[in-house]
């Protein structure tokens, strides 16, 4: 009876992001927030992409992937910015299903291949400080052009598996999503049909595009962090950790707030807050990026110089 009852509605054609409903008097301040947000991102990002592809002496293997990373960021955040600046800006909340399904899809796959780029940033900075006598022939352009090509690649492939997945589900109850964007878990309690098989499938692709570059990342900065402590002189120190100190600060924003969101327990009391932090991850890593590389970063800072004074 149940499911003839579903076979009798409407399948839900678009969704409603409820996004920062319980905030109506700071729907300006939030415009204007992720406005400038946006801006600084995409011209920060963009920036720091000119100046390594235009710099020689930053064609290294790190500002490779730094320079991967900022192309990544760009397109991260404008998969979700734009919408909400819409939302905001026009009050219309609605998203197609369609719509909906791409955003998840582009949303996943640069959130999963970020994960395995800033791994490769740290096992670059790993072979750089604890063995640089071989760091010119292990990190050489061939590999880093695979390390890069294969976070882009098996991303993108692994997430449309479980976008196809969703899309084949039942919806046809509620359209409500309780966020700002078309995430898995949301769009997941909408459906009318069992998902504990896609919930763990889910689970079993995040496992695989998080846990093992996390642990990469954590092995290399502890073996990095034994090596600086072995270094006799204060500016021998001062000069290695310097090199990691940008990547190390964006992995600990991106990390952390990933982990606030997705493994603390999920109840009502804690779902604003988790819309908060992830804001963080969509809005303010991508926007730290720039700034952390730019103001911290001697090589970059130089660069820049000089393409101010061209």
């Amino acid at each position: 009876i149940e499911n003839t009852e579903w076979e009798n509605q409407t399948t839900i054609t678009k969704f409603i992001l409820l996004g920062f409903r319980n905030l109506p008097e700071l729907q300006i301040l939030l415009l204007l927030l992720f406005l400038v947000s946006y801006f600084v991102t995409v011209a920060g990002n963009i920036l720091i992409f000119a100046l390594v592809v235009g710099d020689q002496q930053l064609h290294t293997p790190m500002y490779f992937f730094l320079r991967n990373l900022s192309c990544l960021e760009t397109c991260y955040t404008s998969t979700i910015l734009p919408r909400i600046l819409a939302s905001l800006l026009t009050g219309d909340k609605t998203i197609s299903f369609r719509g909906c399904m791409i955003q998840m899809y582009f949303f996943g796959s640069l959130g999963a291949a970020e994960c395995y780029l800033l791994a490769a940033m740290s096992y670059d900075r790993y072979l750089a400080i604890c063995k640089p006598l071989h760091y010119a022939t292990l990190m050489n352009n061939r590999f880093c052009l695979l390390l890069a090509a294969g976070s882009w690649m098996s991303a993108f492939i692994a997430i449309s598996i479980i976008v196809l997945l969703v899309s084949q589900l039942t919806f046809c109850g509620p359209n409500e999503i309780d966020h700002f964007f078309c995430d898995l878990t949301p769009v997941l309690k909408l459906s009318r049909t069992d998902t504990r098989l896609m919930e763990l499938t889910a689970f079993i692709f995040a496992s695989i595009f998080t846990l093992p570059p996390f642990l990469l990342t954590v092995i290399s900065y502890i073996a990095i962090i034994a090596t600086i402590l072995r270094i006799s002189s204060a500016t021998g120190k001062q000069k290695a950790f310097s090199t990691c100190s940008s990547h190390l600060m964006v992995v600990t924003v991106f990390y952390g707030s990933l982990t606030i969101v997705y493994v603390l327990p999920k109840n009502d009391n804690l779902r604003d807050l988790n819309k908060m932090f992830s804001v963080f991850y969509t809005v303010l890593t991508p926007l730290l990026n720039p700034l952390i590389y730019s103001l911290r970063n001697r090589e970059v800072k130089e660069g820049l110089r000089k393409g101010l004074s061209k």
